[in-house]
């Protein structure tokens, strides 16, 4: 999920940013600071979002720099057990796919592709044996994160499934709801009548 995280921090703007306004060299400096910093609690840093309060600039006699205390917005990413993500498969290999879900990367084993017996072939595919789905490279899927791992902090690690209902190719999942339809209206209507003779 993506949060909106406010911060206070003392940022270092250097002389070779004194001709850029202000609040530009600071934006400047806080992207170099905190672009792509990852944490168990912030998550993963996207960008910097805005800007509230610069305070006054000091100078550190022998550093020709100064030094703000500001308060800004982050915008983070971080994944949530049981989230619903959409995501693009950026590769497939034998023991699964992975899966691009913006600022980071997931990975589905084969067993949690689909609800089938699923095969890898060499053409960097993904086939289940009954329902003869396949899953490609670039595919458009909708997963749901069951783990999340901060263990190495610089390349967290993600699970997902793609095995229940309402999830996978989004094809798929239009085609499911579309089976299901008609059996819905007909289960209704039977229960439409039931009630109707229930109450002669």
């Amino acid at each position: 999920m993506f949060y909106k995280i406010e911060l206070k921090d003392h940022i270092r703007v250097p002389p070779n940013l004194f001709n850029l306004p202000l609040e530009e060299a600071v934006i400047k400096r806080i992207k170099t600071k905190y672009s792509g910093f990852i944490s168990k609690d912030l998550g993963i840093i996207v960008d910097v979002s805005g800007m509230k309060e610069i305070g006054e600039g000091i100078i550190i006699p022998g550093d020709g720099a100064s030094y703000y205390d500001v308060k800004f917005e982050l915008l983070a990413f971080k994944p949530e057990m049981q989230e619903i993500v959409l995501g693009k498969i950026k590769d497939i290999a034998e023991f699964g796919a992975f899966i691009n879900i913006g600022p980071i990367d997931g990975m589905i084993h084969i067993s949690q592709t689909m609800d089938d017996f699923v095969s890898f072939s060499k053409d960097k595919t993904l086939t289940g044996k009954e329902s003869k789905r396949v899953l490609k490279v670039n595919d458009i899927c909708r997963a749901r994160i069951i783990a999340v791992s901060f263990k190495d902090i610089l390349n967290p690690k993600l699970g997902l499934t793609m095995r229940q209902q309402g999830l996978g190719r989004l094809d798929w999942i239009k085609d499911e709801s579309e089976e299901n339809a008609p059996k819905k209206e007909e289960k209704e209507t039977k229960e439409h009548k039931e009630k109707k003779e229930h109450k002669k």
